[in-house]
Order: structure tokens, then C-alpha cells, then sequence
């Protein structure tokens, strides 16, 4: 092993929240090849769980047994593969790839500037802003699978539908490769300005929040619902519904994960009553309830 183990290591401090409880390991890993090591090597009842910058995640305030995968600057690349396509690694951002993309001429990828993660959220959680999603301009995968083998995956295996993946259990995300289509730099400039100009009129980003909480459902918007249900500013403890997005829960100061997550359960109680539908979360929520 040559990257870095720690036991019992807090994770508020790595997830946008900034609530929760800690890892019973966490383990950050030098290279793939480290990585392969580690996970052939780890008892295979051990719980495995990749952390990629925290921003759409609820860690519970009872922590996460098992260990816990974080993809550092060594998985932060964007290679360009061709006239139109970049590899890039499962820790690049969002906001990296597209720049990357803007400097080569590659556009169809804007989107990406817009989703507060890294590449390998993306790919688990189809990610995506603006019209797009990543099923939209994947082409292929590599992960870690739990047994430590490497395997890539073409877009076809991942079973995608909105926000959800078929990648296998326990599988680690290293390495996705992107395909977009011809354009200028200077007119993909202009669509990541305007859509990082949408996003700061619209969402908290300043806040301690985690992104968009619900799945919109077939044919409306989750904000519109939960506003409808009279949400917006909703308290419970130091969780807020925001103000600016009614989609967007907040972490007003002390807010733990356990007053993040009921604030959660209330709006979509409340929503079921008001309007009939059940909202779906698209926060992950892990870990052990206190």
C-alpha cells in the first residue's frame, strides 16, 4: 500500500455540508495500481464506498463503517484522446474537464461546468445541467471493481436512466472518456459563462448545501413542488430549505445530518400532501443514523 490509510478519519470537512460523522477508514490511494492492491487485498465483507468532492452527498452522523475510497490529484487528469474526446480522471471536476474541452475546440461538454462533483460521481449518478447529461457524451469507463480488477465499461453496460447507474457494487470509478463535437473556444467561453451566470442567479452556491435534494419528476420541477407545498425557508434545526432554490437544502451554521435529512423527509411529506406526489431523493444518504 502506498497511499494513505487513516482510521476513524471525520468527513464533514470533505463533504459541501460540512455535517456528519467519520470513516472508519479512509483510504487514498497513490494510483490505480494502488488501488487494485488495496481493494484484492481488503476482506471481501468489508463495506467499500468512493467519495469524490462531497457536494450531493448527506453523510449521517453515525459515520461510515468499512472504508472509504478518495480520489486525490493523482486521478485529477484531462488527457485529450482525439479531435474530439478527452480521457479524464475519476477525481477531475467538472469545472477542469470543461476548460480542458473549451482549450481543445471540444464542445458538447459545457455542462459539466455547472455540476459541483468530480467525473466519477458523474458516471455512477448520470449527472447532468442544462438539457445534458453524461449518458449524453460517455463513451467508456474504467473501475476498480471490489475484487481489485480493472474493467472497462462501455456507456451501454451502465443501464442509465435520470440519475441513476447500473455501475456494479462496491465499483470505483478511475477513469471516463468524453466525446463532444467541433467547436471555437471562444463560443464554448460564452455557453460556460452563461450557464455559470444562471447558476449563481439561482442557486445558493455560497451556502452550505448540497445540491439539487429531489429528482424532478415526469413532466414538472421538484422546486415548483416543494414551493407549492409552501417549503421555501422551512426550518428544522440548523437545516433550512433555501430561499433562493427551494430544491436546495442549507446548513445554516449547526445544522447536523440528521436535522439535513428530516428537514428532507418533512418537505416530502409535505409535498405528498399538498400535491400527491412522492418526491425521490437525489442526495445520497450514507452511513449509520446516530
Amino acid at each position: 500500500m502506498r497511499g494513505k490509510l487513516t482510521a476513524d478519519a471525520p468527513l464533514a470537512p470533505l463533504v459541501w455540508f460540512k455535517s456528519g460523522g467519520a470513516a472508519q477508514w479512509l483510504f487514498e490511494p497513490k494510483d490505480v495500481a494502488d488501488l487494485q492492491d488495496f481493494l484484492r487485498n481488503l476482506d471481501p465483507q468489508t463495506p467499500v464506498m468512493a467519495l469524490g468532492l462531497g457536494s450531493n452527498l448527506i453523510v449521517r452522523d453515525g459515520g461510515v463503517r468499512g472504508v472509504v475510497i478518495r480520489l486525490g490529484k493523482a486521478f485529477a487528469t484531462v488527457e485529450q484522446v482525439d479531435a474530439t474526446a478527452l480521457k479524464c480522471g475519476g477525481g477531475a471536476s467538472g469545472i477542469l474537464v470543461s476548460s480542458k474541452a473549451r482549450d481543445a475546440g471540444i464542445a458538447g461538454v459545457e455542462f459539466l461546468r455547472s455540476i459541483p462533483g468530480t467525473v466519477g460521481g458523474f458516471v455512477r449518478m448520470n449527472g447532468g445541467a442544462y438539457g445534458r447529461e453524461t449518458a449524453d457524451v460517455l463513451v467508456e469507463c474504467e473501475v476498480v471493481l471490489r475484487s481489485g480488477e480493472l474493467r472497462t465499461l462501455a456507456v451501454d453496460a451502465l443501464g442509465y436512466s435520470y440519475r441513476h447507474s447500473e455501475l456494479p457494487e462496491g465499483a470505483v470509478v478511475v477513469s471516463a472518456t468524453f466525446r463532444g463535437s467541433p467547436g471555437e473556444p471562444a463560443d464554448i467561453q460564452i455557453e460556460m459563462d452563461r450557464i455559470a451566470t444562471s447558476r449563481e442567479a439561482s442557486q445558493p452556491l455560497r451556502s452550505k448545501t448540497g445540491g439539487s435534494t429531489f429528482k424532478n419528476p415526469d413532466g414538472d420541477k421538484a422546486w415548483r413542488l416543494v414551493d407549492a407545498a409552501g417549503c421555501r425557508g422551512l426550518t428544522r434545526g440548523g437545516a433550512q430549505v433555501s430561499e433562493k432554490h427551494t430544491n436546495f437544502l442549507i446548513n445554516t451554521g449547526d445544522a447536523t445530518s440528521a436535522d439535513i435529512e428530516g428537514l428532507g423527509d418533512d418537505v416530502r411529506a409535505r409535498v405528498k400532501a399538498a400535491c400527491g406526489v412522492e418526491l425521490e431523493w437525489e442526495i445520497q444518504r450514507v452511513g449509520v443514523i446516530a
